[in-house]
């Protein structure tokens, strides 16, 4: 059996018995969220910068032009990228070619 899905105009046919992520990547992804998770309180320094720290030790802080949110959630999105990346099977095609190993 084949099921068929639908992505804007196009169609993928993948076999019904495909899991649609691999185990390698799944455990990839829970690696990514178990070492980056927020820890300790929010602190606030005197010129109004707010701050907190992630598990791996990177401090996320707001900015001139960018939110406190908005540098967690891209601390979270490039750990996820680069642990994706290093379990990805050689040869799927990529946007970024060169990602060292």
């Amino acid at each position: 059996m084949v099921a068929v899905r639908q992505t804007g105009a196009m169609s993928t046919e993948v076999p019904a018995e495909v899991e649609p992520v691999s185990a390698v990547l799944r455990d990839a992804k829970a690696r990514a969220r178990s070492a980056h998770y927020t820890v300790g309180t929010l602190r606030k320094d005197p010129d109004g910068t707010v701050w907190l720290e992630c598990s791996c030790g990177t401090v996320l802080r707001n900015g001139p032009t960018w939110t406190l949110d908005e540098h967690v959630r891209l601390h979270r999105a490039e750990a996820k990228y680069l642990e994706l990346s290093a379990a990805a099977p050689p040869g799927i095609p990529r946007l970024i070619e060169a990602y060292p190993r």
